[in-house]
């Protein structure tokens, strides 16, 4: 395939212009119209899956693109989270005292924080792959479940007497600051249209809408880095040496280099998820980063596909969308009004408990259908179910070929 064909076969074709335009319409439409209905629920929960499309695509770095299977990714979000709470509070008391003429300017504390938490995930990142860069597979795994577990438990004993311990942050009498400018926004963007359906349409933006359009602008700023460091030299090395990897370093790849900066890109990003998390909440706590999150977001990558990014924000709306949807619906009433069914408590807390079960069902229909993932990459599509069984044999024949030259059986070699 010569440039030119390379460079036509990247277009996109008016269609797929016009699905990206109409998604793009989708996702900022969605908020207003659920907030309008009087849905708030929904808007949270689409808040929540962006948080967690975030932290799919940061650790599909490390696993998706590097091959390094991490199971203790949630600690990163945590060490943001905390690292945003325990900044960010000093900091808007400091700005709202040295700057009383400012009132609004307490308010940035998140924005100017965003940086330090995200380098402060990467720090963490950094230390934890020096020490395990020989480890792989398995190894690896356990070392990074512990790390993630010492992470939360050095948290929840209120490690320096700064945590707070299980108690969360911020402590009592203490709150996190609205960011700005969501004050303004909330006294000055409404708007209603009561003959609008049978209940009317009455929309005043909220906390919830504000940081879902915060969570959206990060998705595609995670998403643009992402795919460009996918198309980078760093990115095909990480490829090279998720296949094979001595046979990357023997082609002269810095293995060493090239882990340190998969662990340290992909914590960067649960960092900034973390902190976003921590303000989006309004609280944050030892038991928001169980090791069971951690499963949740491996989950996300190897039910969308790994490598994916149109994947992982799938596999973000299938495993934290669909059961907090499910209990949303329950709890909310709008279960009963779509079936018609009365819903008693007792059905409802039976509903939000067995949602899990109904997605652990699905997730392993869906690996024994699909292992390579709803919406995989390319490339690991074409590795796990290659086009044809005739092309695999013509590929394993050729390097059977190449290994022992039968073409050439006499020759000394």
């Amino acid at each position: 395939m010569d440039i030119r064909t390379s460079v036509d076969a990247a277009k996109m074709s008016p269609l797929k212009l016009a699905i990206y335009a109409g998604l793009c319409l989708l996702v900022f439409i969605a908020p207003i119209w659920f907030q309008g209905f009087g849905q708030l629920f929904l808007v949270r929960i689409l808040a929540i899956v962006g948080i967690y499309v975030m932290l799919a695509l940061g650790l599909n770095i490390v696993v998706g693109y590097a091959g390094l299977l991490d199971l203790g990714y949630i600690a990163f979000y945590a060490i943001g989270a905390y690292t945003g709470i325990l900044g960010g509070l000093p900091l808007s008391h400091w700005l709202a005292a040295t700057f009383p003429q400012y009132p609004w300017l307490p308010g940035m504390s998140y924005f100017i924080m965003i940086p330090f938490a995200a380098l402060a995930g990467a720090i963490t990142g950094i230390t934890l792959g020096t020490p395990v860069l020989r480890l792989r597979g398995d190894y690896l795994a356990i070392v990074t479940l512990g790390f993630g577990e010492i992470v939360r438990i050095a948290l929840n004993n209120n490690i320096f007497g700064i945590t707070n311990g299980a108690a969360g942050l911020p402590k009592a009498g203490e709150s996190v600051p609205k960011p700005f400018p969501l004050e303004w926004l909330q006294n000055h963007l409404y708007f209603s249209w009561p003959n609008f359906g049978s209940t009317g349409f009455n929309f005043t933006f909220t906390a919830n809408v504000y940081w879902y359009y915060i969570i959206v602008l990060l998705c595609v700023f995670t998403i643009f880095v992402v795919r460009r460091l996918d198309d980078s030299r760093l990115g095909r090395s990480w490829t090279a040496m998720r296949e094979d990897e001595v046979a990357a370093a023997s082609m002269g790849i810095n293995i060493t280099g090239a882990k340190l900066y998969a662990f340290s890109l992909g914590a960067l990003w649960g960092g900034m998820a973390g902190i976003t998390f921590a303000n989006f909440q309004g609280f944050v706590s030892p038991e928001s980063f169980t090791f069971m999150e951690s499963v949740f977001v491996v989950s996300i990558i190897v039910l969308g596909g790994m490598g994916s990014v149109p994947g992982a924000i799938v596999g973000a709306l299938v495993i934290q969308g669909v059961p907090e949807l499910i209990r949303g619906m329950a709890s909310s009433g709008l279960l009963q009004t779509l079936t018609g069914i009365q819903v008693s408590a007792e059905a409802q807390s039976a509903i939000s408990n067995y949602r899990y079960l109904v997605f652990g069902a699905l997730m392993v229909i869906m690996m024994a259908w699909k292992p390579q993932g709803i919406l995989p990459s390319k490339r690991r599509a074409r590795e796990l179910a290659p086009e044809s069984e005739a092309a695999l044999d013509e590929s394993n024949q050729t390097l059977y070929d190449a290994q022992h030259d039968t073409a050439h059986p006499g020759e000394d070699r």
